[in-house]
């Protein structure tokens, strides 16, 4: 099964990504509604491991050992447990689709970070397409600051989150150039979430008391059913699958389109406000897109 997972075109996965990692920030704000954010984050981890597991077996994929076991749960811990986390507590206080904004900056930190660690070169056309990118982020984001919309104070959550989504992007290209087994599959996906799912529920057991804290409406059921098997195996699996054939700053460099499809989300499915300049912003981030992504080397698959 996974062969075939990975015999499909990049532009259907990458069409896939963008729809799936853009929606699940409205789907995880409607979820938090009805449980806070890291019962639900315990839960929806715990809940897409299993998942994972079982795609794994059925799988017959190699499991990682050793230190690419240990590797796999710190990327676990930073990417899902730090990255979500931060985004879930975060989005308490700011629009689901204003936190899709401040993270799609992912691109420019991941290219910093990546050109330090991995030498992934920076050409004159990536940086001019990264430059686009942050410039029509940074016209939806201080609009929606100065307009009175958002509160700058609280966008140190969703900054955060952004900090750890690069860091995690960095970490697994760190580990699967030195070869490990099991790294852009399920069976290294599911040690992720099963590492995220350990970190989530002792706080959320001392903080929020638990699974009692839940109200299991239909509503909530159907958000956490999303975010387990869309957003949390699917999505990731295809992130981790880009990483895997892509470089790291080609592939980060589709975060650009979540402003305008992270605010279409939040307007179709929470009403939230969405002015003329979120619109506007689109039309450098996809000229930015097109200049990094365009003619990257892409790995045998």
């Amino acid at each position: 099964m996974n062969a075939r997972l990975n015999a499909l075109p990049l532009p259907v996965l990458i069409t896939a990504f963008c729809l799936l990692w853009s929606l699940a920030f409205s789907v995880g704000r409607v979820g938090l509604a009805y449980a806070p954010p890291m019962t639900l984050l315990a839960l929806r981890f715990g809940l897409a491991a299993m998942v994972a597991f079982a795609l794994a077996w059925m799988g017959d994929e190699e499991w990682p050992r050793g230190r690419a076991l240990l590797t796999l749960a710190v990327v676990g811990l930073v990417n899902n447990a730090l990255y979500l986390g931060l985004s879930y507590v975060g989005m308490g206080h700011v629009p689901s689709g204003l936190t899709a904004v401040v993270v799609s900056a992912n691109p420019i930190l991941t290219a910093v970070l990546a050109s330090l660690l991995l030498e992934e070169r920076l050409n004159p056309r990536k940086l001019l397409g990264l430059g686009l990118g942050v410039a029509g982020v940074a016209l939806i984001l201080r609009h929606r600051v100065v307009a009175g919309v958002d509160d700058a104070a609280q966008l140190l959550w969703p900054i955060g989150a952004l900090a750890a989504l690069s860091g995690g992007a960095i970490l697994f290209k760190l580990l699967s150039r030195g070869g490990a087994a099991a790294t852009s599959g399920f069976a290294g996906l599911a040690v992720q979430l099963a590492a995220a799912a350990l970190a989530m529920t002792g706080p959320a057991w001392a903080f929020e008391g638990g699974l009692s804290a839940i109200d299991a409406t239909p509503t909530f059921w159907a958000s956490l059913l999303f975010q387990v098997i869309p957003a949390s195996v699917a999505a990731y699996w295809i992130w981790f699958r880009l990483l895997h054939v892509c470089s790291a700053t080609a592939a980060s460099a589709w975060h650009f389109l979540m402003p305008p499809l992270g605010l279409l989300f939040g307007w179709l499915l929470l009403e939230e406000k969405v002015l003329w300049v979120d619109l506007a912003g689109i039309v450098p981030v996809a000229l930015g897109i097109a200049l990094v992504t365009r003619a990257t080397p892409v790995k045998d698959q």
